[in-house]
């Protein structure tokens, strides 16, 4: 039946015009019927066709502000698999255009993203945003009904996930799109003014030894520097609990990507699930110290590092204030994936990709209490630009590889393996301030301290913040 009402184009648009109706027993009764068409591809196929979506977000901006604050998560249980969707208190006309506005957007193609209004669709984005604050504040606090617990509760086929992807698709018809740094900025940031600089590193140090660039060295002015539009957003010259928590609890999981991937739809098909979830220990985010004699390396959430753990351990709200506790017992506070967190650090990320002519580079924060040890000696896979944002860390490096480079992607038990040792003969230290930074070639073996400087401005704090900007050298074609 669906099927032949969407091969009636005058029925189609008929349905599409009484959306906007001012009546809202109208309203409503169109918004089910366009569900129902959207449920087989050809009926979807056809909405489109006649700006549906458009319709349905323009009706749905124009509902009062009061139908949509009451907004609630509803956990159903699915054979034994908890799925989280989303309703609305009393309105069920927000309900359905929510329903099914999200429901065509997640159906569009790239084209077909680009060539919707702009305004329309920015508008449309900034409502889902606020309703994505929502949704993700009841998640962090597990504030969850169970189905048919709230009479008044207007249940929509809407999953957390599905809003996530509606928010992602429609960024690609953002206005506003991260602009990389050019590299030649990249370059200045890191390796001073010079142009003899990077030519010198190049011929002298990349794959083949360390590099401390310190910050005196580079000549920049501020607003020359790349990193610091981030450090002004961390502001931490006040306590460092007061910008951790609020980053934390802001985060969703970054899944990962191969970084030659150059259809983002096909990426979307593949993860659409798992979308917008809490952050993930393990994968998001690690709390970690090294500790003994031995220096092994101790994770705070220790039930969540074993690696006989499947079910992934998203970070609720309770596991967000234990970090703060874990950090003042000197635990470092380790996060993945902040190229996809932060349009400065993706800017700078994507600027260096280009230096080096690699599709992508990744970036990892580090946050190290005073007189604490985050990772253990252990070397990479990829190489490493340490950028030493707040603080002081003493870094010991091998001053040659003791294992020949490794390969990309190689198993993680073999990098920290005991063919590094205990004895780092050889070893080099390096004192990193505020504004240095470190190349650390892949192979090497390495390891980081917190210290404090006597007489520093570091000297009652000692604590430290750093980035790693790890570029991953492809193997050659064999």
């Amino acid at each position: 039946m669906n099927e032949q009402i969407a091969l009636d184009g005058e029925i189609v648009k008929g349905l599409i015009l009484a959306v906007g109706a001012s009546n809202k027993m109208v309203s409503v009764a169109a918004c089910n019927a366009v569900l129902d068409l959207s449920t087989t591809s050809i009926g979807r196929e056809r909405l489109l066709e006649f700006s549906a979506l458009e319709h349905l977000m323009f009706k749905y901006l124009q509902v009062p502000e009061s139908s949509k604050r009451l907004v609630s998560i509803c956990s159903l249980d699915k054979g034994g698999n908890i799925c989280l969707r989303i309703g609305v208190k009393e309105d069920d006309l927000v309900v359905l255009l929510l329903n099914a506005a999200i429901t065509l957007i997640n159906t569009y193609d790239i084209d077909q993203l680009e060539n919707m209004p702009r305004k329309l669709s920015e508008a449309f984005s900034v409502y889902l945003k606020e309703l994505w604050v929502k949704v993700h504040n009841q998640m962090l606090l597990r504030n969850t009904v169970k189905f048919g617990q709230d009479e008044h509760f207007n249940l929509s086929s809407i999953r957390t996930n599905n809003l996530a992807e509606s928010i992602f698709r429609l960024s690609i018809n953002a206005g506003h799109l991260t602009t990389p740094f050019p590299f030649e900025v990249v370059k200045k940031s890191i390796f001073g003014t010079r142009e003899s600089s990077f030519e010198n590193f190049i011929l002298n140090h990349w794959e083949v030894s360390p590099l401390l660039v310190r910050s005196l060295s580079k000549g920049l002015n501020e607003q020359d520097d790349v990193f610091s539009s981030f450090i002004q957003y961390l502001n931490l010259k006040k306590t460092v609990s007061s910008f951790v928590l609020p980053l934390l609890q802001g985060l969703v999981s970054c899944l990962p990507i191969d970084s030659d991937e150059l259809n983002i739809l096909n990426f979307l098909k593949t993860v659409r699930n798992e979308l917008g979830c809490l952050i993930i220990y393990g994968q998001d985010i690690r709390v970690l110290r090294t500790m003994g004699h031995l220096k092994e390396e101790v994770h705070f959430f220790q039930e969540s590092s074993e690696p006989c753990i499947k079910a992934p351990h998203f970070l609720y709200i309770d596991d967000i204030l234990k970090c703060e506790d874990a950090y003042n017992k000197g635990y470092t506070i380790a996060l993945r994936g902040m190229e996809f967190r932060f349009e400065s650090i993706a800017a700078i990320a994507d600027g260096l990709a280009s230096l080096f002519g690699q599709p992508s580079v990744g970036v990892n924060l580090y946050l190290t209490p005073p007189d604490s040890q985050g990772l253990a000696r252990h070397y990479d896979d990829h190489c490493v630009f340490v950028c030493q944002l707040f603080g002081t860390k003493q870094w010991t490096i091998v001053s040659q590889p003791i294992v020949s480079l490794p390969r990309l992607y190689e198993p993680l038990d073999s990098l920290h393996s005991s063919k590094i040792g205990n004895s780092m003969a050889g070893r080099t230290q390096f004192l990193l301030r505020e504004g240095d930074i470190l190349y650390i070639p892949r192979g090497f073996p390495h390891e980081a301290c917190t210290v404090a400087e006597s007489g520093g401005p570091d000297e009652t704090t000692g604590f430290s913040l750093h980035l790693t900007l790890a570029i991953e050298v492809e193997p050659p074609f064999e």
